[in-house]
């Protein structure tokens, strides 16, 4: 009986070893030494405190920022954990909110998100970017696109007293383009751009105001 258990057992930690232990060391090792920060959810810092990463999204809602897109997620009720309520930006339940093209629940958060964006930008007459009314499938998704950054440049230039041009041109700086040039659209990352506009106009924010 053993004769044909030693031969299995063997395999068996043979497989343990590379598979279990030396493959994940190495696959880690060569992560920490080729790109390091993305092996560590690319953070990011701010005087040495790390504030968020750049493939996370998070909510920004004082008018001398760039607002983000909405999010869908949910996180559980602290007053019932049995149940869920809206947690947007929620890193450990990424999802989008299976609604419906014909759900009520969408048409109502749509029609509210709209009508905060152009109230948010009153001096834009033109129509709100797609993706500022709608959330996207993960719900955490970091980028807007640079129309959508544009959209809400006089607002933030007003809020910050800064010339709108110099706000137009601080997202130009930040814009990404596509993998190669060739792959994805051009987009901008909110956390980068409001970080750099801090830095572009600095103050002293209350505890509300920062980005988190």
């Amino acid at each position: 009986m053993f004769s044909l258990l030693r031969p299995a057992l063997s395999l068996l930690a043979v497989f343990v070893a590379l598979f279990g232990v030396a493959y994940p060391y190495a696959i880690t090792g060569i992560a920490q030494a080729v790109l390091p920060d993305q092996a560590n959810g690319s953070l990011i810092e701010k005087n040495g405190q790390v504030i968020g990463s750049s493939l996370i999204g998070q909510s920004f809602a004082e008018d001398k920022y760039f607002w983000p897109r909405p999010s869908a997620t949910m996180g559980a009720d602290p007053a019932d954990p049995a149940k869920s309520v809206s947690a947007p930006y929620n890193a450990t339940a990424s999802s989008g909110s299976n609604l419906g093209p014909t759900a009520q629940a969408l048409f109502d958060r749509l029609k509210g998100d709209i009508a905060h964006y152009k109230q948010g930008s009153p001096n834009n007459q033109g129509s709100v970017p797609t993706e500022l009314a709608t959330a996207s499938a993960s719900g955490l998704d970091p980028h807007i696109s640079p129309k959508a950054a544009v959209y809400q440049a006089a607002r933030v230039a007003a809020a910050r007293g800064l010339p709108e041009n110099s706000v137009r041109t601080l997202i130009d700086r930040q814009t990404e383009g596509g993998f190669l040039g060739l792959v994805g659209e051009p987009r901008v990352n909110v956390l980068v751009l409001n970080l750099a506009l801090d830095a572009m106009s600095p103050a002293t924010p209350s505890p509300n105001d920062r980005p988190r």
